[in-house]
């Protein structure tokens, strides 16, 4: 028995622009039909997500609520220095690198009154040389990264220099009458801070893991639990570093690259000593030694060589597939 999802069916039964027109809320003609389209596909993937999550009904977004429209596959072409928009026109733009691949949708989106054109392309894989290097990473606080190598690299913390100033704005913002003028010009002040940090940050991950996936063939890390560190007293902290789309941005450029990226269990990773025998710390601890075989050295880097070998141990236990990140089993802390 064939079974039609309510949204198509409604689709398919009268068309949004025959909608609009109804309404007389706009003139619909004015619109390309796959934008209209596009917005039943969102409220279907909202009722579908609350469906599966089972909380957070989905909420009436009227005008002025939408910050961004595509145009999949169909209504758009590039040409040169201009794009062309079905029932738009020809808008000037600045590529900010060339266009790769097969173009398959545009997404044009409103950021504090900038409209950017984000484009989907198809491109193929770009194999860098080999490498035989291997490396492990230790994520932290007080300093972003610390490699089995002992390289160290420094937290930016680019909210903490901002956050000055954000709270100069966001108190501005809560002087003003809300839903005035000058009330949406300060909102609009305290939205383009928080994108200036966001994308000092992005900026920062994206440096940092290339040069990763572009010195070492294999790179080991740990499979952190970041939404539990986030709910602590370091949540701040935790949030600034963003871990998350840091390993996001290592996976995805390894995977592009022809790199190996192991997440290894983070248990224990500071209170073992690369030589497999156990060394309690507390977290005050910053310097590890080892009476067994006499390490002695800072605590992330032991820790980024405690890393290495479990994802080296790991490489030899599993079949290892070029681009894919494995996740190791637990390690007791006398392995």
């Amino acid at each position: 028995m064939e079974t039609v999802s309510p949204i198509s069916h409604v689709r398919n039964a009268i068309s949004p622009t025959a909608c609009l027109q109804r309404s007389g809320c706009c003139d619909a003609r004015r619109l390309f039909p796959k934008v209209l389209q596009d917005v039943l596909d969102r409220v279907d993937e909202t009722y579908k997500a609350f469906f599966r999550r089972g909380h957070g009904f989905p909420r009436f977004k009227g005008k002025g609520w939408f910050d961004s429209f595509p145009y999949p596959q169909l209504g758009f072409r590039v040409e040169g220095s201009q794009v062309s928009l079905a029932k738009i026109g020809n808008v000037k733009m600045h590529l900010h690198r060339p266009l790769a691949g097969d173009i398959k949708t545009l997404t044009l989106k409103n950021e504090n009154g900038k409209w950017y054109a984000c484009f989907s392309c198809m491109v193929d894989s770009e194999p860098l040389p080999f490498q035989e290097s291997v490396v492990g990473i230790d994520v932290g606080l007080e300093s972003f990264a610390v490699t089995s190598d002992a390289e160290i690299v420094d937290n930016p913390r680019w909210f903490r220099q901002a956050q000055k100033k954000l709270r100069v704005r966001q108190r501005h913002v809560n002087r003003c009458r809300k839903r005035s003028s000058g009330w949406r010009k300060a909102c609009k002040l305290v939205a383009r801070l928080d994108r200036h940090v966001f994308n000092q940050r992005n900026d920062f991950q994206h440096k940092v893991s290339r040069e990763f996936v572009e010195n070492y063939g294999l790179i080991a890390g740990e499979d952190l639990n970041v939404k539990g560190l986030a709910g602590g007293r370091l949540a701040k902290s935790v949030h600034d570093a963003a871990w998350s789309s840091f390993i996001a941005k290592l996976l995805y450029k390894a995977e592009s690259a022809d790199r190996l990226l192991v997440k290894v269990d983070a248990r224990g990773t500071s209170q073992q000593c690369p030589c497999g025998a156990p060394v309690p710390k507390k977290l005050w601890d910053r310097k590890h030694h080892c009476t067994v075989c006499g390490l002695n050295t800072t605590r992330d880097h032991a820790s980024a060589l405690e890393i290495l070998r479990r994802g080296l141990r790991l490489r030899t236990s599993m079949p290892a597939i070029a681009g894919m990140a494995l996740e190791a089993p637990s390690f007791s802390y006398g392995a």
